[in-house]
């Protein structure tokens, strides 16, 4: 598992009008190797609002569609759920996931 994959989660939330959800991990590289049961992951969503939080993604990441990685809606998954992979993402949209990861958490570069 590495920083900026995709994996396809089951939900089960009733919240979720899905029972699937994309999530990209974002978890810095050393806690995603430590032996914490948890990563920190965004959503992905197909929904795109062009805010500096979001990330486009689409089928040269492994998705279906054109989507968006959501910033600020970070959650912590238990990594024995990020079984299903789908893709990762490249160098360049690494960069602009951390420049969206800063600007979702107001931290100063």
């Amino acid at each position: 598992m590495r920083r900026g994959d995709l994996y396809r989660v089951y939900r089960g939330s009733k919240n979720d009008p899905k029972n699937y959800r994309v999530f990209a991990v974002v978890s810095r590289q050393i806690l995603i190797d430590s032996k914490f049961s948890t990563v920190t992951c965004a959503p992905v969503y197909s929904s795109y609002a062009a805010l500096s939080t979001q990330v486009l993604v689409g089928v040269n990441e492994g998705l279906k569609h054109d989507s968006a990685i959501h910033c600020d809606e970070l959650v912590s998954i238990p990594k024995s759920l990020l079984t299903h992979y789908i893709g990762k993402l490249s160098y360049h949209k690494l960069a602009r996931l951390r420049e969206a990861l800063l600007i979702a958490l107001d931290i100063e570069d």
